[in-house]
């Protein structure tokens, strides 16, 4: 006597009840870390609307602004990775903001990291993200800007201020297009496109070994140069126009017209603090306004005028001030540690300290 039971049904059933739960148990995961994800970015994006100035729109009265007007035009529909260079509140973030906004990826708010604002210690988790646990004081897995930034673009403004540990671990990521975030081995594709800005002279940073040649390079595939606004004196009245109308209607102010030798002054100005500058001095003369006509008054702490005439002669003193002001300029006005202005003058940051009060230097307040 035998007795046989055909299992095989209960057999097909199991193996696919059994993938059914793995299915499951990846689209859960899949499921948290987007809701990971979409919490971090609400978190990014409440930060960015209360702290983000607006410049207007940008200003293309000059050829020069023309110029690179045309450039955006051409580099914003291709994933390159694009390199603006000028000085401090020349409006690099504008021009990286307008290339997104022409791009495919304009769908997505571009995510945007200060590198010279993250400590040191903390670029790291801060750009790939990390895990719960990662490290001591690591109480939630983070999200990091990488991650955020995927399918749109990841602005990585005075990226010349990252430390050279952390730039070889950029160079990597952005050669092999994926993280690991810190304290998981686990890869994680990233489709991201670059746009990194600095008012720092890169090619002469890797020179004096402060910034690694492979990631210049990989940074520096379509570079853009910014002028500053004292070369680009015929789009001031326009922009003028645009923060007084911006003013005027925050606080509920009509203003008709600008006193023509407030205008002219504006134009003479060689504006050290470029158009971040510009835009607070003309923020205040609202603040200050009784009327419908605009009279400004240049800061009283200016540190130029317009610049003497190339057939002037300048003495000695005058030669190192000036000098000293400009390095202070390409710097940010930082005066210590690596990169800082006394780095660069090869002196003692105290006698840097010493020859600013002496000379009657000081940063002005719109820097």
């Amino acid at each position: 006597m035998g007795a046989s039971l055909n299992i095989t049904e209960i057999r097909r059933t199991q193996l696919a009840l059994k993938r059914s739960n793995i299915d499951l148990s990846t689209a859960l995961e899949e499921i948290i870390s987007l809701k990971d994800q979409l919490q971090q970015e609400n978190i990014y994006l409440r930060h960015e609307i209360s702290g983000h100035q607006d410049f207007g729109q940008v200003i293309g009265g000059s050829a020069t602004m023309r110029g690179i007007l045309t450039q955006i035009e051409q580099v914003a529909l291709t994933p390159a990775t694009v390199l603006i260079l000028g000085e401090t509140g020349s409006g690099k973030e504008l021009l990286a903001n307008a290339i997104h906004e022409a791009s495919p990826r304009k769908n997505r708010s571009m995510i945007r990291v200060n590198c010279a604002a993250i400590p040191a210690a903390l670029i790291e988790s801060e750009l790939f993200g990390r895990e719960k646990g990662a490290y001591t004081g690591a109480l939630s897995k983070q999200i990091g800007r990488f991650e955020l930034a995927h399918g749109s673009t990841l602005f990585l403004d005075e990226v010349g201020e990252l430390p050279l540990d952390s730039q070889a671990k950029l160079l990597r990521v952005l050669q092999e297009k994926e993280i690991e975030r810190l304290g998981s081995p686990k890869p994680i594709k990233v489709d991201i496109r670059i746009i990194a800005a600095t008012n720092r002279n890169l090619s002469q940073e890797v020179v004096e070994g402060r910034f690694r040649e492979d990631l210049y390079y990989r940074l520096n595939v379509f570079p853009i140069q910014v002028p500053p606004l004292r070369d680009r004196r015929e789009d001031i009245p326009k922009l003028v126009e645009i923060f007084i109308q911006e003013f005027s209607r925050t606080m509920d102010k009509s203003i008709d017209v600008v006193a023509k030798t407030s205008l002219q002054a504006l134009c003479n100005y060689d504006w050290p603090g470029n158009i971040r500058e510009l835009r607070n001095v003309i923020e205040r003369a609202v603040i200050l306004a009784t009327g419908p006509v605009l009279k400004i008054n240049l800061p009283c702490d200016a540190l130029t005028t317009t610049r003497p005439a190339k057939s002037n002669l300048l003495s000695l003193k005058e030669v190192e001030c000036e000098h000293i002001l400009r390095v202070l300029e390409v710097c940010g006005w930082r005066i210590r540690g690596q990169g800082g202005a006394a780095a660069i003058l090869g002196l003692n940051p105290s006698t840097l300290e010493s020859r600013m009060a002496k000379l009657g230097i000081r940063r002005p307040s719109s820097s």
